[in-house]
């Protein structure tokens, strides 16, 4: 067929304008991409071959291939891997076909050292080769298919498909290098690169040259897998280059895990924390990105079971002795070798990240702001087998620090006479400190715990035991007593019979206001009383203790998965001013429209405070303004 010209989807046009404006600080690693992605085609095409054997048949070793033509100023990677159908080639080079591709377009910065930590996540690292070349061809052949097909472009947001010709299965790809690029047709510049990025590559990488007539292929590469070698034969940037191939990153591991497992079960282990937070990290799908290998063979990257879901920022390698080399995907998620496996990673991993949080608490504080909100779904999902650890690992900002609190920390600073560990939950960290409900705390000197990520509504339900024999508390949900609270500001004995009375006779002069306020206000909350938890602010609302705490009722209504909300208990600080002067209009008769338009405005006020939208906009600010004229004018 004729050559069929089609434009490149949007987000590759744009992904190609930054790869024009030198998106890599160094250009070699277009190769390091090209490489990678030859030896992933290897790798599917293995593993089809196990059930499918006739697609290797003839040629059943894998090689990848480079050849430098300095007549032509070509470079030529080929690889004999599983190739491309023509629809792939579509999918594959000329749109980002890959899950999250609106988040891949909106995390595109402009900012060249943030973007290049992006394009290897997508799996579109190919496009790298445009920088060094103002032409690429992709040669390729589907394994188990006659028909071969072209795409060539110039990468400014055109590319053509056709029909053609090739002897064998795989993907040649042809480089038309820029006159500023040529050196990477010298075999030492090559030579160099491939030992520096991609010696663990487990398939030969070979160099080809011509010479009268006679074809010579020489090895670039040790090529053989690096997670089979021993700890003390591999380097720290053999590390670090084998982590950017298999997690397709920029940044460095911010944590290596290399172990064998040996005796009922064996395997070995290859696992990285990455340093910048994946792209896809809270993607609905919550995929797993760990490889899984059987006796050297690849398998799949995407094992469900493999790790649990709060791990599925783990990059890296697991490689079984003990599985079946045709175990199928549905087979895997039974097998009770991979469940053994799963288990056993899962405690290894989480027994790292507790010598990292020990050994050096501020990179730890950097790990827990990137993953923390990940690690607490397992707070919610763990059966019990992990969860006192995960418990032990998770960090929290508190009202009495500037640095993340662990609940141990927390335990050990409890002030004498508190038996729960307290909580507030809210949108952000500095909503939740501007929050009246934690007044009458900041006084006492009593810590609290600031919870401002979304899964903290719902591990913390999960939390029927507490820790170690503390119950967790919301402080905006039923009735706080901090009277048995031992503060800093605690008065003497005399002290506080004094005060008592005092606070008798207040109660006494506040009765009837309370009563006025609750007629007045009606149905629309469910109690108003007195408060023991607020300083500064004249109200607040609280959860009954049967009710849903407020920030998660506001969550599920947001959700549209609740209709509406529960009325709530209206707490009064008996201590203001204003509070002081309605007891007295009261105590004076005083109980007309005007105490009825106060009533309303005070709730009106606590519903601002939680950060909730006022019912009636129109009514509030009526009452705001004649409020205003009594007092402006008298």
């Amino acid at each position: 067929m004729t050559a069929e010209k089609r434009t490149f989807q949007a987000e590759v046009s744009k992904l190609l304008k930054i790869v024009a404006n030198s998106l890599y600080s160094e250009r070699e690693v277009f190769l390091r991409e090209l490489i990678s992605n030859a030896s992933d085609a290897c790798d599917k095409l293995r593993y089809l071959a196990l059930t499918k054997p006739e697609l290797t048949a003839g040629d059943g070793e894998f090689k990848i291939k480079v050849a430098a033509d300095k007549d032509n100023k070509t470079l030529t990677l080929s690889d004999n891997g599983v190739g491309m159908s023509a629809d792939e080639l579509n999918d594959n080079l000329g749109t980002i076909a890959r899950s999250g591709t609106e988040a891949f377009v909106s995390n595109l910065s402009g900012d060249e050292k943030k973007d290049s930590g992006l394009i290897g996540q997508f799996g579109v690292g190919f496009y790298s080769a445009f920088m060094v070349a103002d032409k690429v061809e992709v040669l390729t052949r589907r394994a188990g298919e006659d028909k071969a097909h072209l795409w060539s472009s110039d990468g400014l947001g055109e590319y053509t498909v056709a029909d053609a010709e090739k002897a064998n299965r795989g993907t040649i790809i042809t480089m038309h290098l820029k006159d500023d690029a040529l050196e990477f047709l010298e075999e030492q510049r090559l030579q160099h690169i491939v030992k520096r990025y991609s010696d663990h590559i487990p398939v030969p990488i070979l160099f080809v040259e011509t010479k009268d007539g006679n074809t010579e292929e020489r090895p670039l590469n040790e090529a053989s897998a690096l997670w089979t070698r021993s700890k003390s034969d591999i380097t720290t940037e053999q590390y670090g280059e084998f982590y950017k191939h298999v997690a397709h990153a920029f940044d460095e591991p911010w944590l290596t895990m290399h172990w064998k497992a040996e005796g009922v079960i064996e395997y070995s282990s290859l696992l990285y924390v990455p340093t910048q937070r994946p792209f896809d990290l809270f993607h609905p799908e919550r995929k797993s990105r760990v490889k899984l290998y059987v006796k050297r063979v690849f398998i799949t990257e995407d094992c469900d079971g493999l790790v649990p879901d709060y791990l599925r920022f783990l990059r890296g390698v697991i490689d079984c002795e003990d599985l079946p080399l045709n175990v199928s995907r549905e087979l895997l998620q039974r097998n009770p070798v991979l469940q053994k496996i799963s288990s056993a990673v899962t405690k290894r991993v989480l027994s790292e990240l507790s010598k990292k949080a020990k050994k050096d608490p501020e990179a730890y504080a950097v790990f827990w702001d990137a993953y923390g909100p990940v690690m607490k779904e397992g707070l919610y999902s763990e059966n019990g087998e992990h969860k006192d650890t995960l418990l032990s690992l998770a960090r929290f900002d508190t009202t009495e620090s500037d640095n993340l609190v662990s609940l141990a920390d927390y335990k050990a600073r409890m002030k004498e006479g508190q038996e729960a560990i307290y909580y507030i939950i809210g949108e952000s960290k500095e909503a939740l400190l501007n929050s009246p409900h934690i007044e009458g705390f900041k006084a006492k000197g009593v810590e609290v715990l600031l919870l401002s990520d979304p899964i903290d509504d719902f591990w913390i339900q999960a939390m029927f035991a507490g820790y170690e024999g503390s119950p967790l508390k919301s402080i905006t949900r039923g009735a706080t007593d901090l009277d048995a609270v031992k503060g800093a500001d605690d008065k003497s004995d005399a002290d506080k019979a004094a005060e008592k009375k005092d606070e008798e006779k207040a109660a006494a002069d506040i009765a009837p206001l309370l009563a006025s306020l609750k007629l007045a206000l009606g149905e629309t909350v469910k109690d108003v009383r007195e408060s023991t938890r607020l300083t500064d602010s004249p109200v607040c609302l609280i959860a009954d203790d049967g009710d849903m705490d407020i920030n998660l009722e506001r969550l599920l209504r947001q959700h549209k998965q609740l209709d509406k909300s529960n009325p709530r208990i209206l707490e009064v600080n008996t201590k203001h001013a204003v509070i002081k002067a309605l007891a007295k209009r009261v105590k004076d008769g005083k109980t007309g429209q005007e105490l009825d338009d106060a009533a309303h405005l005070l709730l009106d006020q606590a519903r601002i405070m939680e950060g909730e939208a006022i019912p009636d906009p129109k009514a509030f600010a009526r009452r705001l303004a004649m409020s205003m004229e009594r007092g402006l004018v008298g």
